[in-house]
């Protein structure tokens, strides 16, 4: 018994050195702290922060940044970093390109402008270790932004806001500017600013750059299609590009965090939104490595280094203020600039005034290399505590007033879609795996109806096995799906037609889109416009998708939208458009419209009423009579999509009859879809 008792004394001995007992206290401070301080409204992240003070080596020394925390810390960092640049909305970059350029230049040079003029004239008065170098180098920690504050605006879904795109954005201009400063500061310390360093530094930067937005893209999708089928392996993958890049970018004299960030960036467009793989990288990091490193940014914090001296306050009083109101001053000069909400403004303040991840970069560099004292750290540790304090109340409060303030506006459309049943008949498994992802990205994800996957049996002797057979074959791909947390449901039905058994369904869930694969056999023409297609054409008035895959959906560029003339007059035209839009941001790829000006018009008045994110290039087109003058503009990644119309409906036109045929004649290896409203 003593012998038990001993190794048991051994084993908790502080601070703690055995991993599964570290990896236990950590795991369950995760799990509990966000819930205890919930009650009292204190932002989850606080609690993590502050949890990271209490068992540090400078409160209850239960832990120690040894090399096991650190492992994890370093990969909760990167993960930051990664997700803020796979979760940004490229096509709203590219809207805010501009904005996120001038606010990336008013994040950075006034808080530059600020803070060197008081560390250099001021600060230097009380310690002469405020040098040039010395100076310039915290004045430019300032500049730096770390998205900490991310995880509450992803969480609360706002993560396409503009205000949350063009502070993302302008992370990375900032940070690179940051990191470029301090090599520069470095190399000035060290007396290296030669011409060597310049053509050293751009030369490595250059194609640091190349391998990350052209070699690695590439390998990326080779390999997800490649894999297609082992899709565990995807999840290993990104992490592995995600520690090469941060590598590499060390190798070209950035930093390791920036690498992370131009991993997100790379592989953006390969990793949908909505998609499993996104699913898991999100609820992996959220769940252990994010709180992990925030954690650890609450040991390094010993709140007595300001009972060390009042040198140490005054330092750490007035470098704190400064980086707090440098940050909000660059906020509100952008509010006035774009003319953003209080709560927009308040929010780039909260996600852009967190300093933790460069911060502690080059500061910690500073350090050992002697170019700032032990003041100046101990400061930089306070102004890390307060500003991510700051940033989490800010940006928890703005971003909650934002979703009040969305959830107001939301327009009839939206109150139908959380009821919108998608319904999708299945007659075998050939590319039955692009549909559902299909069919995922463009899912309402406020709907609680489960998306509906339906097979028709002929009523036989042998019903009972197909059904058995049926379920057997769909199940692997349920249960791949349901990794999305998206709800999967799978129906059979008995009945000698199958066109009445899929319309029949239909009217009994009243569902909104029957989603329908490209006929596979031989007689093409006779399989589409044929009985079984044209009784389902005819027999439902709901929304229609044939769909035919031959590439993964990813691969696409673009979206290719032809539109008949007078098509917006269609009752299902707000529906149907809001899906080709939540599939370009899914994609993360345009929408090249080929219509009317009329329904340009009124395209870009349903977006501009919804507030959706839409990049759009309007190509005139009426001619349906010398339809394939379209084909000159396609390429084969293209994705066309052809909306028709029935017949009878103020749409149609006679040259939609013979449209099947054409698509099938002209534009058979392309991935194409035909869409009745």
């Amino acid at each position: 018994m003593q012998e038990v008792l001993e190794q048991l004394s051994t084993q908790f001995e502080l601070p703690l050195q055995n991993p599964v007992i570290i990896f236990s206290l950590i795991l369950f401070i995760i799990l509990l702290s966000p819930l205890l301080l919930k009650k009292i409204r204190v932002p989850g992240i606080i609690g993590l922060i502050i949890s990271g003070i209490i068992i540090g080596p400078d409160g209850l020394r239960l832990l120690e940044n040894n090399e096991f925390v650190n492992i994890f810390s370093t990969i909760g960092l990167l993960y930051i970093m990664f997700i803020a640049g796979l979760e940004l909305d490229l096509n709203q970059f590219k809207a805010n390109r501009n904005k996120s350029l001038l606010f990336g230049f008013f994040t950075f040079m006034i808080p530059l402008a600020i803070g060197f003029p008081i560390c250099y004239y001021v600060l230097s008065i009380w310690d002469d270790k405020f040098t040039f170098e010395a100076s310039l180098l915290v004045a430019s920690m300032f500049a730096t932004h770390t998205l900490v504050t991310y995880p509450i605006v992803s969480k609360l879904n706002i993560s396409k806001d503009k205000a949350v795109a063009v502070t993302v954005g302008a992370t990375i201009l900032t940070d690179t500017a940051v990191l470029i400063l301090f090599a520069v500061i470095m190399g000035s310390y060290h007396g290296g600013l030669s011409q060597e360093f310049w053509v050293r530094l751009f030369i490595s930067i250059s194609l640091y750059s190349a391998i990350m937005f052209l070699l690695i893209p590439r390998i990326a999708k080779w390999f997800f299609q490649t894999m297609a089928s082992e899709k565990h392996s995807h999840y290993i993958f990104v992490l592995a590009v995600v520690f090469l890049a941060a590598f590499l970018a060390e190798i070209a004299g950035l930093e390791s965090i920036i690498g992370a960030f131009f991993a997100g960036l790379a592989l953006n467009k390969l990793i949908p939104r909505s998609s499993v793989l996104m699913n898991r990288i999100e609820f992996i990091g959220n769940s252990l490595f994010i709180p992990f490193f925030l954690i650890s940014v609450g040991m390094i914090v010993d709140v007595r280094v300001i009972l060390s001296g009042p040198l140490a306050l005054i330092i750490a009083a007035a470098l704190t203020v400064t980086a707090i109101f440098g940050k909000w001053l660059a906020a509100a000069l952008t509010r006035l600039t774009f003319r953003f909400t209080k709560a927009q403004s308040n929010l780039v303040f909260g996600l852009s005034g967190a300093h933790a991840a460069a911060t502690l970069a080059v500061i910690m560099v500073g350090h050992d290399a002697g170019i700032i004292d032990d003041n100046i750290l101990n400061a930089t540790v306070i102004i890390i505590l307060v500003t991510c304090i700051v940033s989490s109340f800010v940006t928890e409060k703005a971003a909650k007033q934002i979703v009040l303030a969305t959830q107001g506006e939301e327009t009839e459309p939206d109150e139908e879609f959380r009821q919108e049943f998608i319904l999708m008949p299945i007659a075998n498994t050939h590319n039955i795996e692009k549909m559902l992802d299909f069919s995922v990205f463009i899912k309402d994800k406020k709907s609680v109806n489960p998306l509906t996957i339906l097979t028709v049996v002929p009523n036989d002797e042998e019903a009972e096995d197909r059904i058995m057979k049926a379920k057997q074959s769909l199940g692997n791909f349920v249960n791949e799906t349901s990794a999305s947390e998206v709800e999967i449901d799978v129906k059979v039905r008995i009945d000698p037609n199958v066109a009445s058994g899929i319309t029949t369904y239909a009217r009994e869930v009243m569902a909104d889109v029957i989603m329908l694969g490209w006929p596979q056999k031989t007689g093409f023409i006779e399989q589409l416009i044929g009985d079984k297609m044209d009784s389902i054409i005819s027999l439902t008035d709901r929304t229609l998708f044939i769909c035919d895959f031959k590439n993964p959906l990813i691969n696409h560029k673009r979206l290719f939208v032809v539109v008949p003339p007078e098509g917006e007059y269609e009752d299902g035209f707000p529906f149907w458009l809001s899906k080709i839009i939540q599939l370009s941001e899914e994609l993360s790829i345009p929408i090249e419209l080929f219509s009317t000006t009329a329904t340009y018009k009124a395209v870009k008045r349903y977006s501009k009423s919804n507030k959706l994110s839409l990049t759009v290039n309007h190509s005139e087109f009426s001619d349906w009579e010398d339809f394939l003058i379209l084909s000159k503009d396609i390429v084969n990644t293209d994705y066309l999509i052809m909306v028709s119309a029935r017949k009878g409906s103020v749409s149609h036109v006679r040259h939609l009859d013979r449209l099947p045929l054409k698509l099938e004649k002209h534009f058979h290896e392309l991935s194409k879809m035909i869409i009745y409203p």
